[in-house]
């Protein structure tokens, strides 16, 4: 979606909210005069009754039923006025959660831009896997991560970056065994519904998302944990962990290729400079 078309249905948004504030204001201020003048008819009946029983005034029992189903009428507008108003109130309210949300998520693509420009704008694998750990911290408010990689020697995931807990600590994981094993095997996403459940945070993480080049699993980001005051995902943050994987996949596939060009480009090199018998550069 173009920026023009966002300001386009941003403005929409505003121009509903400000309508359904001004419904607001013409059903409270019509609200209150209904009260006004039921009050001022309740004081009018009580009045004439009053008079009735003193004998001060003989007042016509049909003008008396008259006032009284006045009042009845104007009690039935009161409450539909009230219900709607109420009805307007929440759609309001309805109208500024969605905004807030549109906001947030607004915010949440330009950071994911301007890490997504970060993660592309380096071909240093450890650049990169450090880009990616920021990125995870800061988007996501992830407490406990690791970010593993397939070793397609050993067909196995190896911690290549962490945070909150050491990479020493995270044992290499086989493809198909345990929950990271069965995702990168399967390709597909992993989510922990309870938060609250007891586990063993390595065996069990919280998260575990596949960094997939096309259909091609290259690793898997593991949290384990979350910031404190993170209690659980928005539908902001299952966005955010699909498009940061696509991004960190390409970024880390991207760094790996070039790395391994470099070794073999160094190699070649040396290679011809011992053919030809021209020492190497010190």
């Amino acid at each position: 979606m173009s920026s023009e078309e966002k300001d386009i249905k941003e403005a929409e948004l505003f121009k509903k909210v400000e309508d359904f504030l001004q419904v607001f204001k013409k059903g409270e201020e019509f609200t209150h005069e209904l009260l006004k003048e039921n009050e001022r008819l309740r004081f009018k009946i009580i009045k004439l009754e009053e008079d009735i029983r003193n004998n001060k005034k003989q007042v016509d029992n049909s003008q008396v039923k008259l006032l009284k189903d006045t009042i009845a009428h104007l009690e039935e507008e009161k409450n539909y006025i009230v219900n709607k108003f109420k009805e307007v109130e929440s759609e309001n309210k309805d109208f500024a959660a969605r905004y807030v949300e549109v906001e947030e998520e607004n915010n949440n693509l330009a950071n994911l831009y301007v890490a997504s420009y970060q993660l592309h704008s380096t071909l240093d694998i450890y650049e990169v896997l450090k880009i990616v750990v920021e990125i995870i911290i800061n988007l996501i408010g992830a407490e406990k991560f690791s970010l593993m990689l397939l070793d397609e020697d050993v067909n196995e995931l190896v911690a290549a970056a962490s945070e909150g807990v050491d990479k020493s600590e995270i044992p290499n994981i086989k493809i198909g065994i345990g929950v990271v094993g069965n995702v990168a095997k399967s390709g597909e996403s992993y989510f922990e519904k309870d938060f609250e459940k007891k586990r063993d945070e390595l065996k069990e993480p919280l998260v575990c998302i596949p960094l997939k080049i096309k259909e091609h699993v290259i690793g898997v980001l593991v949290v384990y944990s979350l910031l404190m005051q993170k209690k659980g995902f928005t539908r902001v943050d299952y966005e955010l962990f699909s498009m940061l994987a696509g991004h960190a996949a390409t970024a880390i596939f991207s760094s790996r290729l070039y790395a391994q060009s470099e070794r073999k480009l160094s190699t070649i090199q040396g290679f011809i400079e011992l053919l030809s018998g021209k020492p190497k550069p010190k």
